[in-house]
């Protein structure tokens, strides 16, 4: 899943693509390094980020969206304000990726309405504090708990299984030790039956052990996304596609090489 951020204050890469033209080009260079889907979000969800109103995210996302719709991969979109699922899935989106992970009735309403794939992730409170004192008894135990009843309502509202993706959350209100202990269980919280997306890419859990800046942890967060993928995760959402792809083709032959 490669990241397309049209925003001009996302951790990483903000202002880089946050004209519309900018997005699309990078959407479409990530599609031919190998990008199978692609991720497109209004309101940057780093830590302290400020909410943006919806009517922003829409006019950021739906020109993106109607240039890319027939790009020849699925189009996520990341949000979590059901006018702008609606509005998305209206316009040519195939999946919502959710970081309050559908906690709304309008928000498993929305997406409801249409056949489209959902990606419901786990979030310590919400952006703006979800750092400040992220706790857990059990980080694992607790992470996977709110999944499994997460897809249990989208279930149950009419969601097929094999629309849900599930997402531990990593840096979402969590702290270091928190995240590795995730990446390093992964397996244990991922639930059976769904698919598992996992968003490590240049986040401050890889700057935290490297003492790289965002710009430079391509490294560790390839080592991460293999790392991820050995642990069951089906989705690993990056900046960098071509690399990471490179990455896991190498380790798909070492894997298939020790199984022949």
């Amino acid at each position: 899943m490669g990241i397309v951020n049209v925003t001009p204050d996302s951790f990483s890469d903000g202002g880089e693509h946050f004209v519309p033209e900018a997005a699309v080009a990078h959407a479409l260079r990530l599609v031919e390094e190998g990008a199978d889907i692609l991720d497109i979000g209004g309101e940057s969800t780093r830590p302290g980020a400020a909410a943006v109103p919806a009517a922003d995210e829409l006019h950021r996302i739906l020109p993106v969206i109607e240039a890319l719709r027939d790009c020849g991969v699925p189009l996520s979109i990341d949000t979590c304000k059901p006018e702008v699922m609606l509005a998305a899935l209206q316009s040519g989106a195939d999946m919502i990726n959710d970081i309050r992970g559908f906690g709304s009735e309008s928000s498993v309403k929305a997406v409801t309405l249409s056949d489209c794939a959902v990606c419901l992730m786990h979030m310590q409170g919400e952006p703006r504090t979800m750092q400040h004192h992220p706790s857990y008894v059990d980080v694992v135990r607790e992470v996977r708990d709110y999944l499994k009843a997460g897809a249990r309502r989208l279930l149950d509202a009419g969601v097929s299984a094999d629309r849900i993706v599930l997402d531990p959350g990593f840096g979402f209100g969590k702290t270091v030790a928190h995240n590795y202990t995730l990446l390093r269980e992964l397996a244990a919280v991922a639930e059976p039956g769904y698919a598992c997306l996992v968003g490590i890419s240049r986040k401050s859990m890889i700057g935290a052990v490297t003492g790289r800046p965002a710009g430079q942890r391509l490294g560790g967060s390839i080592a991460a996304a293999l790392a991820a993928v050995t642990r069951g995760a089906h989705i690993v959402r990056v900046h960098d596609v071509a690399e990471t792809v490179s990455a896991l083709k190498v380790w798909f032959e070492i894997e298939r090489g020790a199984r022949a």
